[in-house]
């Protein structure tokens, strides 16, 4: 009895209540407790199990034009050309895979395009750094007029600017260079490498400049020994978008080239034969353009994934 009246008193009955209506209560809260957290444990497994299905079904949306690409890479030229064309090849092949890398000029392409790539990723970080800084450092009205106008200038239509940026590259002597893609393209990711970078800056705390200076760093040194480790992964983040705007842009590589400087992706145009386009050698170099750029997101994987929750609350 004694054991009952304190297995009541534990479970919360009150004082006074008889021994046995109160275990009886205290029994049913029980009841509705496991059911309560049992239904609980049930709602999220079918929320997650929710979650799952609409993460795959993404993946196979976009994973697919990828994966048709890569499967035709593979195809037979007839099987490439097939009505209604299948997805698997009928027949294995290599044969659009040494076509493609055997063409005069692909290979030189591909230098291009890296060279292209490298120069405009460095002169966008070099030039966001310290413009995205100065903005959120200083919170001045032609600081905000500036980002302003960057977002403007991300809105204009590449065709509108590219015609005037080949006469203006012509003009200087530039034509057909790697410098002059560069800058071109440059002007394209400038603007979203500013944004990009002023939000990161945005999350680090302005205690860990002060702490610096009074250290003895100048702003500068805060800059460079505080601010950009802290902002690594948003870098990171940053050089990628960077990367992959001169990586696959095509509109000025095709005004602003010829021959000496065209990239890859003006090549992979150019794969005509005379029935029509090739598109096995096309889906074949497009492929192996894919894996710079693929391999370059796996080594910068941690810190993307930092930049992504850089300033994001941890408990």
């Amino acid at each position: 009895m004694r054991v009952a009246e304190r297995t009541a008193h534990d479970a919360g009955a009150p004082a006074g209540v008889p021994v046995e209506p109160a275990l009886r209560t205290v029994t049913r809260a029980r009841k509705r407790r496991g059911v309560n957290r049992e239904g609980l444990e049930a709602g999220r497994r079918s929320t997650r199990t929710l979650l799952w299905i609409l993460l795959a079904a993404a993946m196979v949306l976009y994973g697919f034009p990828f994966l048709y690409l890569l499967f035709t890479s593979f195809k037979t030229p007839i099987d490439t050309i097939a009505v209604p064309p299948t997805i698997l090849p009928r027949e294995w092949t290599l044969e659009n895979y040494t076509n493609a890398l055997g063409r005069n000029g692909v290979l030189a392409s591909f230098l291009n395009s890296i060279q292209t790539a490298i120069i405009s990723t460095v002169l966008s970080l070099v030039l966001a750094v310290p413009a995205a800084y100065g903005i959120t450092r200083y919170q001045t009205l032609s600081g905000r007029v500036f980002i302003m106008a960057a977002l403007v200038t991300r809105m204009v239509p590449p065709v509108a600017i590219g015609i005037p940026l080949a006469s203006m590259m012509a003009a200087v002597g530039l034509s057909d260079t790697p410098i002059a893609l560069s800058l071109a393209h440059t002007t394209i990711s400038l603007p979203l490498s500013i944004w990009l970078m002023a939000s990161f800056f945005e999350a680090v705390p302005k205690d860990l400049e002060e702490a610096a200076t009074v250290d003895g760093c100048s702003r500068l040194g805060a800059l460079w020994r505080v601010v950009i480790p802290v902002v690594s992964g948003g870098i990171a983040v940053t050089a990628i978008f960077a990367f992959l705007a001169s990586w696959n842009e095509f509109l000025f590589a095709l005004l602003m080239t010829a021959i000496r400087s065209q990239t890859t992706p003006v090549v992979i145009a150019n794969f005509q034969t005379q029935f029509g386009l090739d598109w096995g050698s096309m889906t074949a170099l497009a492929a192996v353009y894919s894996i710079p750029v693929i391999l370059l997101t796996l080594l910068l994987q941690r810190k993307i994934v930092a930049g992504m929750t850089l300033g994001a609350v941890k408990g």
